[in-house]
């Protein structure tokens, strides 16, 4: 491999809700068998294997911290869940598959769905867990529950949570290319752009080509060419392999290729004095990041939570996050409620949804139009495989980006406690190990709500009545817990005792019913989140709020001069019609 220069920003193998552990690590082979991975391999650097303990091992590849947002609540065991394991474990998965909804869900939220799959993407782009020396698990009849200094001692952040897209640049355009290791590929012609993958045609053999149809550069960039002792074919050549989980994330995550490449262009157009290739990608690169940075907090967080939650943490001089650091309380817990905003099924484009093919594109084949799932229906010989993504598939985004009553497939669902049916049997998320994980490893990996349940119990994170507490904010009566609760979810939470002791992530999910219909966080939720999110930002130096009241006026325009100031506009300015 390569010799890294320093961190490496490429994460290749990592799994959605799984995590990396050191070399060096206890019982390594054990959380091998319960799905983790190595560290080196995730990162793609042998050197880390050569340290002499596992925080060497971190510090060297760059890992960051994790850590409670409220200093000291999760001390006190009356803060959280009870400590019978053997009667909280079992519990807590009643409560899990009692949320899995039993068919389509009834409800919508004005929400569009990219702001479902935008939230995906920042959680990548902040988090991705690795172990030290004492592998965290959720495994087993009954969960160990790690008291909060271990949890932040041996759980460290594989990303810098800073928003500054280390997934779309990775080790940037200098970086030697490799066979055998995933590197962010840059066009040859000019490295100041990033290379985009090319459809493979289906010449209309199942539903037509999607507008605009001669633009074929809308895949991730792939391994097309099989090299003995190199990477698989259809592996994604991008900074974190989890974008390319499901089709709705790895087609934002074109969109973001193509926003740069777009923005270099109009560097060059505007700014013609950066003549040098990598002036120009800086620059470049700067405005990508503080567009993506403002919309986050302009956007995405005023779209998902409650009115005025912004505008207050912005006017709040010094937020709870007082460093560079990955709050637990978010990340795994409040941070999850965009869980419960996916779909069963999306109107796709005119071949999966409103149109003459098929009615739909439920997540079965959002999940299996990837690399990960052979980019072919479910069922297909590999034999069959095409290279890259099909022009059938390609996301009409106006779908993703635009609310339309008329059409029901075209909204999030609410923030709520229920998940959609097929996120109990998700695909794609058992990581290849060696030993494979064992029968009951791989059926936890895959249900989503008993996983979050279970690791929030795990890492001791507080209560969301006591946290609601801690913030001075309302907390949820017992009445407002099970009033008007579906009968399934009230008789899991009350046989398990979780009427006033609640994990955080359903309080926050119930908290949105309760104080939002279902249509934003609410107060606790979204003070965990603007907090957190905010406060990243304002804890980079580099950041758009910390310039001279730079806004999106001051950074790429359209040929009109207007600014991009909505995730719809960013589409646009990809070059995909909404």
């Amino acid at each position: 491999m390569s010799q890294s220069t320093g961190p490496r920003r490429v994460i290749a193998r990592r799994r959605h809700g799984s995590h990396a552990v050191v070399d060096q690590a206890k019982d390594l082979d054990e959380a091998l068998r319960e799905g983790a991975l190595e560290l080196t391999k995730d990162v793609q650097d042998d050197e880390l294997a050569h340290e002499v303990d596992g925080p060497s091992a971190l510090a060297a590849a760059g890992a960051t911290d994790f850590d409670y947002l409220l200093p000291g609540l999760a001390q006190i065991p009356a803060n959280l869940l009870p400590s019978d394991t053997a009667t909280v474990t079992p519990a807590l998965d009643a409560l899990g598959e009692a949320m899995i909804e039993q068919g389509a869900s009834l409800g919508n939220a004005p929400i569009a769905p990219i702001h479902t799959y935008w939230g995906q993407f920042v959680d990548h782009d902040l988090t991705a867990a690795t172990d030290n020396d004492l592998p965290i698990t959720i495994q087993g009849d009954a969960v160990t529950v790690v008291p909060p200094d271990d949890v932040i001692a041996q759980l460290k952040n594989g990303r810098n949570p800073a928003l500054n897209l280390d997934s779309v640049y990775g080790d940037g355009p200098f970086a030697p290319e490799s066979s055998t290791e995933v590197v962010v590929p840059y066009q040859q012609a000019d490295k100041a752009k990033l290379r985009l993958g090319t459809l493979t045609p289906l010449h209309g053999a199942a539903g037509v080509r999607i507008p605009p149809v001669d633009d074929i550069e809308r895949d991730l960039p792939r391994v097309e060419q099989a090299v003995t002792g190199g990477l698989d074919l259809r592996t994604p050549l991008i900074g974190d392999g989890r974008n390319d989980e499901n089709l709705a994330v790895a087609q934002l995550h074109v969109a973001f290729l193509r926003f740069h490449n777009n923005a270099v262009d109009w560097v060059r157009a505007h700014e013609p004095e950066r003549t040098g290739v990598g002036e120009v990608f800086d620059r470049a690169r700067q405005l990508v990041r503080w567009t993506y940075q403002w919309l986050c907090v302009h956007d995405y967080l005023d779209t998902v939570l409650s009115t005025g939650t912004v505008d207050q943490v912005l006017a709040t001089e010094d937020g709870l996050l007082g460093r560079p650091f990955m709050p637990l309380e978010f990340s795994v817990a409040a941070f999850r409620f965009g869980h419960s905003m996916v779909r069963g099924a999306y109107d796709w484009n005119r071949n999966f949804g409103q149109g003459d093919f098929v009615p739909e594109a439920g997540l079965d084949l959002l999940f299996a139009f990837t690399g990960r799932g052979g980019l072919a229906p479910p069922g297909t010989p590999p034999a069959q495989f095409p290279p890259t993504l099909p022009d059938n598939w390609p996301a009409e985004y106006g779908r993703l980006v635009l609310l339309d009553p008329s059409f029901p497939k075209r909204a999030a669902r609410p923030i709520d406690t229920h998940l959609a049916d097929p996120l109990a049997d998700m695909v794609n998320q058992v990581p290849d190990t060696t030993p494979a994980p064992g029968p009951d490893v791989a059926e936890l990996l895959k249900h989503l709500a008993r996983r979050n349940l279970r690791r929030g119990y795990a890492m001791s994170i507080p209560t969301g009545q006591a946290v609601a507490v801690a913030l001075g904010l309302p907390v949820l009566s017992s009445q407002e817990m099970t009033g008007g609760l579906d009968a399934g979810v009230q008789t899991a939470l009350e046989a398990g005792g979780f009427v006033d002791r609640t994990p955080l992530w359903f309080y926050v999910l119930r908290e949105s019913e309760v104080r939002s219909n279902g249509h934003a966080l609410g107060p606790v939720g979204s003070r965990i989140v603007a907090e957190t999110i905010i406060g990243q930002i304002r804890n980079d130096p580099r950041s758009y709020l910390n310039q001279t009241a730079w806004t999106p006026a001051d950074g790429v325009t359209f040929p009109d001069g207007s600014a991009v100031t909505s995730i719809a506009d960013f589409i646009r300015f990809a070059g995909f019609p909404v």
